[in-house]
């Protein structure tokens, strides 16, 4: 996997990403552009395949044809002043480090940069970035003077969410603040910081000899907003055993019962599993079998695989036919898993120390190698 940066000159980021979208479908590249991902394009032939994906002037690329990424990569430096990095190591602010053993992905320098803005005057780490059963309100505490450097820092922590799915679930409650923030908000944005202050080089490992099996967790509290008392849903999905896709999310619509709040979260989570197998097989990997989609709730499992409509179900008709529809066209295969083992209340609640290592655990998240 390689990176390349293309120098913007004089041009505009707008002109140029639209020429180097002329050049990559044109006949001298032969890429096509991927219709799920507009900044993904794809090249094909009987040696391989070649995938681009553009950010701006930045690009990856990688595949099995080494002769077409030496041609695309000269392509390249004709038509644009280009800097050619090398193998990816970093990339957007986020840290890849190739073993032998796999991949790691890390943020440790943006979470140093991170914690050198927030002005964090001790040296106080904490196991958790979440007190349990925190219960923030608007009104609690006082409002801050100077709100700018809140919003700022959870800004910031928000594209850290990217390879750190651990302080997901209190991100999405710190966020929903940042119009008029309190000390007490602030307080627990701290406790977030002084978290990521004693996991910083924790990275996420994708092994390639996981089996490409993909696989998802789907949960949800209910009415658990004090203030409006909607729901948050809560997924996690898998490839094999490296983490691809998660979300913590307040839902948009009160619930009446714990069952609609996991039905609600369910088709949010078969949503992203449709989106993801298609990514997939634009990356060549072919989803042939039902996605196993697993749920602690028994009883929306039943309302999506029965097909008798509800009296009690009517005003979310629509959620559960989607989910339900996917279930009989073998997309995804909705099982139970027990509470202990729902991966995806990992993003919903917090958690106890013992209950927050078992899911980092299980979402393949450790320290990187240490050096030879």
């Amino acid at each position: 996997m390689y990176v390349v940066s293309v120098e913007p000159c004089m041009v505009s980021n707008k002109l140029l990403v639209l020429g180097l979208r002329d050049l990559f479908l044109s006949s001298a590249c032969g890429f096509y552009s991927s219709d799920h991902d507009p900044t993904l394009f794809i090249h094909v032939s009987s040696r391989g395949r070649t995938l681009l994906l553009l950010y701006v002037d930045d690009m990856l690329i990688t595949g099995d044809d080494p002769d077409h990424i030496a041609h695309v990569k000269a392509s390249l430096s004709k038509e644009f002043q280009m800097s050619d990095l090398g193998a990816l190591s970093y990339f957007l602010g986020i840290e890849v480090l190739q073993t032998q053993n796999g991949i790691y992905l890390s943020q440790a320098k943006y979470i140093q940069d991170l914690l050198d803005r927030s002005g964090l005057s001790d040296t106080r780490t904490v196991a958790t970035p979440m007190d349990l059963h925190l219960s923030l309100r608007p009104t609690d505490g006082t409002p801050l003077e100077d709100p700018s450097r809140y919003r700022h820092l959870v800004g910031s922590l928000v594209y850290l969410t990217v390879t750190r799915p651990d302080i997901a679930h209190a991100v999405q409650i710190l966020s929903q603040f940042v119009s008029a923030p309190t000390s007490v908000h602030y307080g627990h944005l701290l406790r977030v910081l002084r978290y990521l202050r004693g996991t910083k080089t924790q990275c996420l490992f994708y092994d390639p000899n996981s089996p490409l099996q993909l696989h998802a967790y789907s949960d949800a509290t209910w009415a658990s907003d004090p203030t409006d008392r909607r729901s948050i849903t809560g997924y996690c999905i898998l490839l094999g055993s490296s983490p691809v896709a998660w979300k913590s999310k307040k839902q948009a619509a009160v619930s009446r019962s714990s069952t609609e709040a996991e039905l609600r979260a369910l088709a949010t989570t078969t949503a992203e599993i449709i989106w993801i197998r298609w990514l997939l097989a634009d990356l060549g990997v072919y989803c042939d079998s039902p996605t196993l989609l697993r749920c602690d709730n028994t009883g929306a499992i039943q309302i999506c695989h029965d097909p008798v409509k509800r009296e009690l179900t009517k005003h979310i008709g629509v959620d559960v036919s989607f989910t339900r529809s996917h279930c009989h066209q073998k997309t995804i295969d909705l099982q139970y898993v027990p509470s202990e083992l729902q991966l995806a209340d990992f993003f919903t609640k917090a958690q106890t120390r013992a209950q927050h290592q078992f899911h980092l655990l299980k979402l393949n998240a450790s320290n990187p190698p240490l050096p030879p």
